[in-house]
Formats: C-alpha cells, sequence, structure tokens
C-alpha cells in the first residue's frame, strides 16, 4: 500500500514538473510569461479568512507567499497523482494508459477555472480578465501536459 502511495506522490510530482518545464518552454519560443505563484500563495493564506477576492492583489501581503504558492501547485499535483491512482486503481500503475491521465488532466481545469480564477479575483474561467479565451485555452493546453506527465511519469515508474 505504501508502494502505491509514493508511485502516486511521485506520478503528481512529475506531472507538475513537466507542466513547470512546459511553462518555462512557452517563456522561452513565444515569450509568455511564466505563472506567477505569488498571487496563489496570497490566495492560500488568505483562505482561513475569505475564498472568493475580487482582486487577490488587494489582499494583505504575505511574507512567504511566493513559497506557499510553490509549494501549493506542487501539493496539488500531488493529490492529483493520487486521486488518479486511487480512481484507476493500483492496477494501472502496472500497465498505464493515456485516457485516464488525460481525463483527469482536463477535469482538473475546472478547480483553476471555478476555485483559483474566482477565488483571486478573475472571475469564472478567467471571464474578468482582458483576455479570457487565451487563458482558458493555455489552461486546456497546460493540463493535457500535466496529463502527458501523469502518464509519462507513470511508464518511467512501473
Amino acid at each position: 500500500m505504501l508502494d502505491v502511495l509514493l508511485r502516486a506522490v511521485a506520478i503528481g510530482i512529475g506531472a507538475t514538473v513537466l507542466m513547470d518545464l512546459w511553462a518555462i518552454l512557452l517563456n522561452k519560443v513565444f515569450g509568455q510569461a511564466k505563472p506567477n505563484w505569488a498571487p496563489v500563495g496570497r490566495w492560500v493564506w488568505h483562505l482561513r479568512d475569505k475564498v472568493f477576492h475580487d482582486d487577490i492583489g488587494q489582499a494583505v501581503p504575505y511574507r512567504h507567499e511566493l513559497a506557499l504558492g510553490w509549494a501549493f501547485h506542487y501539493l496539488v499535483g500531488i493529490v492529483y497523482g493520487i486521486v488518479l491512482v486511487a480512481v484507476a486503481g493500483a492496477g494501472w500503475l502496472a500497465a498505464p494508459t493515456f485516457l485516464p491521465a488525460f481525463i483527469l488532466g482536463i477535469v482538473t481545469v475546472g478547480a483553476g477555472w471555478f476555485l483559483l480564477a474566482p477565488g483571486m479575483g478573475a472571475g469564472w474561467a478567467a471571464s474578468k480578465r482582458p483576455n479570457p479565451m487565451q487563458i482558458r485555452a493555455l489552461n486546456l493546453v497546460s493540463h493535457t501536459v500535466f496529463a502527458l506527465g501523469l502518464y509519462g511519469t507513470a511508464l518511467l515508474i512501473r
């Protein structure tokens, strides 16, 4: 059982690393801004008081918000790795297939669209941002890359 849990954790970490490498590639090749995890850390810090903010930038800063944002980013990736193995079953670890990872990757976009974005003041699915369709498309692509990371890491450690 511990082996299954550790492998699920590794799958989540591997997928998150691939997603971060994707963000670096987008930055280097297309000049796309890298994710800034400090506002996410500030949002996590303020969850004890409030979930939905009009603008997280107006919330009181937290000294370690960047570190908290990065930690939260990886914690979420780990949780998704565990969820994938729990839903697909431990047998999936022996013979991983892409479809369960892809379905989870796309489903997890919903957490960003319907919790994180409105929580930080960006509106449902980034509707309050000047470029919501671009953000949504990038979210779908990034979470597909995350799904490839789930699957690829599972293949590497089987």
